[in-house]
């Protein structure tokens, strides 16, 4: 494809996304196919010679496209979300064209010193303490993961990384069972076993109880196994929890434990001062985590995560060859060292057109939006006959089920899971299931930058007619 065919195949596709961004709201929010379907209409071998564009893109739109669950949907009220502001499509053309491999500072300056002030950036945003030092993972996941391999280097002195785990020491690993499952993939990938997981209990807010965190220690010294990390979440996955930083962070100093805190999906919201309490305790934290790609517009993959100490998460991960070496050293940084990745994308450049297009306070509006249209829809349930207003609001977070009045409660679960299935299979909105004190909920978040009040009226409208429709458990 010469600079000629190029230009004239991407203004369609500039065309197509301009389309697609104005009339996704006429796609079901969840794919309708079968499973299989997709790869059924899909050729069993690779074209021997080009085919043109057109082909390509027909096939894009009748094959592709039915088959896509559209994340950008206004009426996506399903996980978090992954939205994307459209100056996040712009710096990612951008990116792409460029094709950086972001590994040495040397490699592209830009793209190192670049990072290092958006990280900046978001320390001032959020109220961060301004010593930490940050870098941008791909994901949360990745971030745990490094604070897995961080503390386990720390709790053994540095000894694993060089003759393995055959004579280390035994750890434990605490969080409570509404962590995000990233920490129990980072330990087993560590070598370290689920059994070293301990899931602290909670209280009636869902959030870790520090007395109950700090028997569980106590009792694993008392064994002999060391406490190595202590996980806080603040927003969790299922119902929004928030762990209380400053007493956990409390015991972990106490038991010098690494202290890692995953706010993955809340840690957008605390760009505004209303929300920032959540975060109070933080300063004490080893690491900390959120992603931008989850609710401030920022293109996935973008996840922000800080450290107190550098040289403790550099130390860790550091592997130098000799044809990674520069003259530079170690007067730049070089990202390769601060996360499982060598090759890193240019990731810097989408928070740097988000925050400088949006700016702070278009960012905090629209969080704030979330927020309160959550509120107010968690009003309408509270009050509706048929319907248990289960968790929150959290934020732009609650759950709910479906029990009609007079039905008991393994018959409101049944309708409840039927009513889930049902919304859907409708295609009109899209919403997940969640499990709160052992019975199934349907979770409700608002997050998508294109999202308004009427969806999210429209939505609810929606699920009391097809809650309306079912047959009775």
């Amino acid at each position: 494809m010469d600079s000629k065919s190029f230009r004239e195949n991407a203004h369609q596709i500039i065309d197509w996304i301009a389309d697609y961004m104005d009339g996704v709201k006429d796609y079901p929010v969840r794919a309708q196919v079968k499973p299989g379907e997709v790869r059924g209409q899909l050729p069993a071998m690779p074209p021997v010679g080009p085919e043109s564009f057109e082909a390509v893109m027909q096939d894009f739109q009748s094959i592709i496209m039915p088959g896509v669950t559209h994340w950008q949907h206004p009426r996506f009220f399903a996980y978090f979300p992954a939205n994307v502001h459209p100056a996040s499509h712009l710096a990612e053309m951008l990116i792409s064209a460029l094709g950086i491999n972001a590994m040495l500072w040397e490699t592209s300056p830009a793209a190192t010193e670049l990072e290092e002030a958006m990280m900046d950036w978001l320390k001032t945003m959020l109220l961060l303490p301004s010593e930490w030092s940050g870098v941008i993972q791909d994901t949360a996941s990745s971030a745990t993961f490094c604070a897995v391999l961080a503390a386990r280097e720390r709790a053994t002195g540095w000894q694993v990384n060089e003759t393995g785990l055959g004579d280390a020491p035994k750890l434990a690993f605490y969080t409570s069972a509404e962590a995000h499952s990233s920490l129990e993939k980072a330990v087993k990938m560590a070598g370290l076993g689920k059994a070293s997981i301990r899931l602290v209990a909670t209280d009636a807010d869902h959030a870790m109880q520090p007395k109950a965190l700090a028997a569980m220690m106590e009792e694993d010294r008392k064994a002999g196994i060391i406490p190595a990390l202590v996980m806080a979440t603040v927003g969790s996955t299922s119902v929004g929890a928030a762990d209380p930083l400053k007493a956990i962070g409390v015991i972990a100093r106490a038991n010098k434990a690494y202290f890692h805190v995953d706010a993955a999906w809340a840690g957008s919201a605390m760009i505004c001062p209303e929300f920032r309490h959540l975060l109070d305790g933080v300063e004490s934290a080893d690491s900390f985590v959120f992603n931008p790609h989850k609710w401030m517009g920022v293109q996935f993959d973008c996840s922000a995560h800080f450290v107190r100490d550098k040289d403790t998460l550099v130390r860790t991960l550091t592997i130098l060859p000799a044809y990674l070496e520069t003259r530079e050293g170690t007067t730049v940084t070089d990202y390769r060292d601060w996360g499982v990745q060598l090759g890193r994308r240019m990731r810097a450049l989408k928070l740097w057109f988000v925050i400088r297009l949006q700016g702070v306070e278009g960012l905090q509006a629209m969080i704030r939006n979330h927020v309160a249209w959550i509120e107010d829809l968690a009003a309408v349930v509270r009050d509706a006959d048929d319907f248990e207003l289960v968790t929150g609001p959290n934020l732009s977070l609650i759950s709910f089920r479906y029990c009609p009045i007079g039905c008991e409660a393994e018959e409101a679960d049944i309708l409840t899971e039927r009513l889930l299935t049902a919304v859907n299979d409708d295609g009109f909105t899209y919403l997940t299931r969640t499990v709160v004190d052992g019975r199934p909920v349907i979770r409700f978040q608002a997050g998508q930058v294109n999202t308004c009040r009427d969806d999210v009226i429209a939505a609810w409208d929606r699920v009391v007619a097809l809650a309306a429709d079912l047959p009775q458990a």
